[in-house]
């Protein structure tokens, strides 16, 4: 892990955060799609509006998570409009300690109810 230092300070992730950096593992994102796949993820349990995803996308930024990228080759009425952004190698690093972290947690809780 070549981001620990990085890493320490960032985590855990909120569920924002770790969502909006699941839904960008299939690639460049824009806000919009992100919200979509964070919202389809969830099951509806995540819904963010534009100031929430703007806002949570500029602190990703700031942070190192995540970061502005060239258009993946979209094309549409506004693709040229649209910010792109994607997953940063801290972001990958975040999610997959996050995810583990997550599922030793769950692991936990599991054997104490003898499930």
């Amino acid at each position: 892990m070549t981001h620990a230092i990085d890493l320490e300070g960032l985590l855990p992730l909120s569920p924002t955060v770790f969502y909006v950096l699941a839904a960008m593992t299939s690639g460049p994102r824009h806000g919009y799609s992100i919200a979509s796949e964070v919202e389809e993820l969830t099951d509806g349990r995540i819904v963010m509006g534009p100031g929430t995803l703007y806002g949570s996308l500029q602190r990703m930024v700031a942070s190192g998570l995540i970061e502005e990228t060239d258009n993946p080759g979209e094309a549409g009425l506004h693709a040229e409009r649209r910010r792109y952004y994607r997953m940063t190698t801290l972001g990958g690093e975040a999610l997959r300690d996050e995810s583990a972290r997550l599922l030793r947690a769950v692991s936990v809780v599991q054997e104490r109810l003898g499930t």
